[in-house]
């Protein structure tokens, strides 16, 4: 198995455990860090990185070249999208879907689908295409991966600064393709100067260098 399919196994097994603090159950029902969703809607949408990924394996593999990684987020819909948008709603919607079972039922959704990704991702290609769900477009799918990988890192701090818990620190095989994707996305969208800057010169530091 590829590093990345560990690294990513390892990221699913960390959101069962945050899902799972009573911090999040006791704030379940309150509004999140995020605009627009509830603590469970966010825990919902961190858990959908892990229980919706055993669909996207079992669906047939896509036709045409593979996109790459950062042009990935090229041709997303939710980025730049308004609140509202009809993409932010679905993505706010999705997530309280897949919580509205409650935060035991939640956790325990994860550690079947963990479980189930262990032996799914062991017999997949090294070549092998998927079809994200932002698709229709093809991915390889360790960069399909790295795409879960930094939404569960993200969305991880999200939810544990809802909840007043401490972020999970990730190991540096989860991290550091996570990094390394949003710093490529930053400096597309803000230009190598203003990352460099960003990170070495705080009397020049632009206001931010946020990827999205």
């Amino acid at each position: 198995m590829s590093a990345v399919r560990e690294a990513y196994l390892q990221a699913a097994t960390s959101v069962a455990t945050l899902v799972g603090d009573p911090a999040v159950a006791a704030a379940w029902a309150k509004p999140g860090a995020l605009a627009g969703f509830t603590v469970a809607g966010l825990a919902g949408h961190l858990a959908a990185q892990v229980v919706n990924v055993p669909r996207v394996l079992r669906a047939p593999a896509p036709d045409g070249p593979p996109v790459a990684l950062a042009d990935h987020y090229g041709r997303v819909r939710w980025i730049g999208a308004d609140l509202d948008a009809d993409v932010n709603v679905q993505i706010r919607q999705g997530g309280e879907a897949v919580a509205g079972g409650g935060p035991v039922a939640l956790v325990e959704q994860i550690r079947l689908a963990v479980s189930e990704l262990r032996a799914l991702l062991a017999e997949e290609h090294a070549d092998r295409l998927v079809s994200p769900p932002a698709g229709p477009w093809a991915m390889g799918l360790d960069d399909f991966l790295v795409t879960r990988l930094m939404e569960i890192t993200v969305h991880s701090d999200d939810l544990a600064y809802s909840v007043g818990v401490p972020t999970p620190d990730q190991p540096p095989t989860v991290f550091g393709p996570v990094l390394a994707l949003l710093g490529e996305l930053a400096v597309r969208r803000h230009g190598q100067a203003a990352v460099i800057r960003a990170l070495s010169r705080a009397e020049r530091a632009p206001e931010s260098i946020t990827a999205f």
